[in-house]
């Protein structure tokens, strides 16, 4: 009886401070840079005879390089794409929404053709300010004969100067429930059950499922229109002050990872 009265009182002690506890996940966490393992496969450019198309972009497309909008279909977050050669070496891409400027990319291919740089502006998935920066990208197949000096396959090999908005997360537990939003405006709260709930504020995405993985682990699977686009799974390391994030693009077939540290 003794025994048995002891163990209600400290369940009743030991249960608000259970009740509060904070999850591994709760708090804000930034991207570094310095711990990004960007995606190996390569992106397939050709520009040809005044016509430009991407062949691993999802779904494809091919424009008239002309520099004046022209529609795509399938894409979630441009409806238009103009494509400008400004030089030899240097084309830029506008992409439009409704006949929103959502995105500019301009991209210069070294003297070598071994290389390349760009630099972009992107709102097409941002509530806010546009997502802005500059990268490289390295050459690993030539473009056919006669092409401009940017067709080829291409892989990106660095990201720099990315802003601030891009970076962030913020994440809490709370009641069987996962809640996310970032800077740029994306959020949801969903049951750790693995059920289906809405995604706000990216055109690409519309509803998310997340489900537990372990006891500092979490898997979320972005969907689009019921068809996963997307898979993350986040672990916390055991210090909590970083986490490991590994991603697998569902459309493109591709796989990233990234180290993120709590703020």
């Amino acid at each position: 009886m003794k025994t048995s009265m002891l163990a209600g009182v400290l369940a009743g002690l030991l249960a608000p401070a259970l009740a509060m506890a904070q999850s591994p996940i709760d708090g804000t966490w930034k991207i570094d840079m310095n711990q990004v393992k960007l995606p190996a496969k390569s992106d397939v450019l050709v520009l040809k005879d005044d016509m430009f198309r991407c062949g691993t972009c999802a779904p494809p497309y091919e424009v008239k390089a002309d520099g004046t909008d022209h529609p795509v279909a399938g894409h979630p977050y441009f409806d238009t794409v103009a494509v400008t050669v400004v030089d030899d070496h240097t084309v830029k891409e506008t992409d439009k929404k409704n006949g929103r400027v959502v995105a500019t990319t301009t991209t210069t291919v070294a003297p070598d053709g071994k290389t390349a740089t760009f630099q972009f502006s992107d709102s097409s998935d941002s509530q806010g300010p546009p997502v802005t920066g500059e990268g490289t990208l390295a050459r690993t197949a030539k473009g056919p004969a006669g092409s401009h000096a940017l067709s080829g396959s291409w892989r990106t090999a660095s990201y720099r100067r990315i802003s601030d908005n891009a970076l962030s997360m913020t994440f809490k537990e709370e009641g069987g429930r996962l809640t996310m939003h970032s800077p740029t405006g994306q959020s949801y709260t969903a049951r750790l059950d693995g059920t289906d709930a809405p995604y706000q504020g990216d055109p690409g995405v519309t509803s998310v499922s997340v489900t537990r993985s372990g006891a500092r682990s979490f898997v979320e699977t972005d969907k689009r229109d019921g068809k996963p686009v997307s898979v993350a799974r986040m672990s916390v390391h055991p210090d909590g002050r970083a986490m490991d994030v590994a991603v697998d693009n569902q459309l493109r077939g591709t796989h990233m990872s990234f180290v993120a540290i709590k703020q």
